[in-house]
């Protein structure tokens, strides 16, 4: 599905990749002709764009989840709550960022259908790059264009239990 980090090519002038990096066991870099290893699912989406408005489209793709799963995260399987400390983080080519809870995407909880876009209006998004695609959002913000990283990350410093102040 995927190569490690250690085995995929740096290339220069080859196809977008995106790597997936962070809390996760199997680390990886991936291109828009690797996401048909995953099942694919289409979404027709209708969104707001600040400067022209409404857009509709179809995209076809992999659920985020189902590709980030395979790269194994480090959370606990046993503890369902151990999932819900975890933020995906998402860049692209153009420094557009956007950031998702792990409970969003896990079928336990949010279950939003959040695809790994690698077709567009059934035109390939490849050389550019997967694309991430929100169905449920209504305006297209958090939609990010070629992306080039995904983090996931459960090791932030839980938050304390008073509020700041002086010592």
């Amino acid at each position: 599905m995927s190569q490690s980090l250690e085995a995929a090519p740096a290339a220069s002038g080859a196809a977008a990749e995106l790597v997936l990096v962070g809390d996760l066991r199997r680390p990886a870099r991936l291109r828009v002709p690797d996401l048909p290893a995953w099942p694919q699912h289409r979404a027709e989406v209708d969104f707001e764009c600040a400067s022209s408005g409404v857009r509709r489209h179809t995209f076809t793709g992999a659920l985020l989840h189902d590709v980030l799963m395979d790269a194994r995260p480090r959370f606990d399987p046993a503890r369902r709550k151990d999932r819900l400390r975890f933020l995906i983080a998402v860049h692209g080519s153009d420094g557009h960022h956007a950031l998702l809870s792990w409970a969003e995407i896990d079928p336990d909880f949010g279950r939003a259908p959040v695809l790994l876009g690698a077709t567009l209006d059934h035109t390939s998004l490849d050389p550019a790059g997967a694309q991430l695609v929100l169905p449920q959002d209504r305006c297209g913000v958090r939609y990010v264009s070629g992306i080039r990283s995904i983090r996931v990350d459960g090791g932030y410093s839980a938050w304390e239990s008073r509020p700041p102040g002086p010592a």
